[in-house]
């Protein structure tokens, strides 16, 4: 389970919930959350717990542009040393925005070295269009450099966001298959097809959550799967428990667990 999953709750909550539903472990949305920032505070979480921390997405999102560090290197650098310190496999990185022309231009480069010196699998995610300002109802725009598609550059690893596919009408499984054997991770959500990042329980929206994940166990997947979903308008902590277990239940039972 994502820490994000909880949000606006700390990351603490998402160990507390992580474990009282049975997850496998997290991966940790570094934001504005102080606690996410703090890898000590985030290890004595785990160990409280007894919930691995599996992936760190790396503060990638227009809010976390000063988090750690104004610099985007720095940040995904200080990501990875994240991930070493806490055993975690996988980091999470978006691709590019068009105006980090500088990082922008290193960023395949840049990736290649992390993972060549870490031994940090740095899987890049796709992405959607947004409505660019003062644009009409239909306008789109990318903001990522060169696509919101990282398959057209080409990564030795992939993170498929169901919700990134959903709001950008993309075909989740040809994507799948265009990221073939360097798909290591799935942040499982469901979307309408609206275009916006919903992140739904699997199964309330339109995407081929089941599919994906059933073609996954056939194609003898050994990468993570994490829910990344949208539980901000749980009135109570119950409501977001069951809708966490709703999500986990979805997940073990299409991946034949």
């Amino acid at each position: 389970m994502s820490t994000a999953s909880v949000w606006p709750l700390r990351a603490g909550a998402a160990f507390e919930l992580a474990a009282e539903l049975g997850y496998d472990g997290v991966e940790v949305m570094v934001w504005a959350d102080p606690i996410s920032q703090d890898v000590a505070a985030v290890r004595r979480w785990s160990k409280r717990t007894n919930v691995p921390i599996l992936s760190i997405h790396s503060p990638s999102l227009l809010i976390t542009q000063r988090v750690w560090s104004p610099d985007p290197e720095i940040r995904l650098r200080k990501s990875v040393e994240a991930a070493q310190q806490l055993g975690a496999r996988t980091v999470v990185v978006h691709p590019p925005f068009r105006w980090q022309r500088r990082y922008g231009d290193a960023f395949g480069d840049l990736v290649d070295e992390l993972e060549e010196k870490s031994g940090i699998e740095v899987a890049v995610e796709n992405m959607f269009k947004v409505r660019p300002p003062g644009g009409s109802r239909n306008a789109r725009v990318s903001a990522f450099r060169p696509s919101i598609d990282p398959t057209d550059v080409g990564f030795r690893h992939y993170t498929l966001d169901l919700s990134h596919s959903a709001a950008a009408r993309m075909d989740a499984l040809a994507l799948a298959e265009r990221m073939g054997e360097g798909l290591s991770h799935v942040h499982l959500a469901d979307g309408t097809g609206v275009p916006k990042d919903e992140h739904l329980i699997p199964g309330h929206g339109g995407q081929p959550c089941a599919e994906l994940l059933e073609k996954l166990v056939s194609d003898g997947f050994t990468g993570q799967v994490v829910l990344e979903v949208n539980t901000r308008h749980a009135v109570t902590t119950a409501e977001r428990a069951r809708a966490l277990a709703e999500a986990l239940l979805f997940a073990r039972l299409h991946l034949g667990q």
